[in-house]
């Protein structure tokens, strides 16, 4: 594997771990769900960290701005699955709290990436 500066970067490694929560969380929905909701959450949990990498690699101020906002997207996606999630009745009170804290934690530190990319 290459060893570029997105690995360092806080805001991937919790990317990264969000994906793992999510394809945690999804391996417990019904069977009926592998090619609905679950893949959909899937996809959009490795695009977060995806855009985040491949918008620190790009040269241009605008370019990288674009692939954080990309990946807060993608969070967001995320944030509208939980909910219809919740209200399927596939999550748990506890899940709720656990996701309501990773996500806003994520969405902070992507919104703070965007400002401060120079």
């Amino acid at each position: 594997m290459l060893y570029l500066n997105h690995k360092k970067l806080d805001v991937w490694k919790l990317s990264v771990n969000l994906t793992k929560d999510i394809y945690k969380l999804t391996e417990r929905f019904p069977k009926s769900e592998l090619y609905g909701i679950s893949s959909q959450m899937r996809r959009a949990a490795v695009s977060i960290a995806s855009n985040l990498a491949e918008g620190s690699s790009r040269r241009t101020v605008l370019e990288r701005k674009r692939f954080y906002e990309i990946s807060r997207s993608s969070l967001i996606e995320i944030d509208t699955q939980l909910e219809i999630c919740n209200e399927l009745g596939l999550l748990t009170e506890s899940d709720i709290i656990n996701w309501d804290k990773s996500l806003n934690t994520l969405f902070a530190k992507i919104s703070n990436l965007i400002l401060n990319t120079k």
